[in-house]
């Protein structure tokens, strides 16, 4: 997140996407990355865990989240 700042400061347009994927954000039935912040995952030490299916789930929406405000920005010119 430090670099945020940096890169915002050369143009980049940061989007997260909140807590726009809903319910799935707060369940705790399982250990999961993913914040308000954008998608993420927590990796083993060893390699030994794989991407949950919900980090995959939230990975895609924030994909399709930032795809969708691209199009609303590109049909303003």
């Amino acid at each position: 997140m430090t670099a945020v700042t940096q890169f915002t400061h050369h143009g980049m347009i940061f989007v997260p996407p909140g807590y726009s994927l809903g319910a799935d954000m707060f369940a705790l039935d399982e250990v999961k990355g993913g914040s308000s912040w954008g998608a993420s995952t927590f990796a083993g030490g060893d390699n030994s865990r794989e991407v949950s299916e919900k980090e995959r789930k939230y990975a895609l929406h924030q994909g399709r989240y930032f795809a969708g405000v691209v199009k609303r920005l590109a049909a303003t010119k």
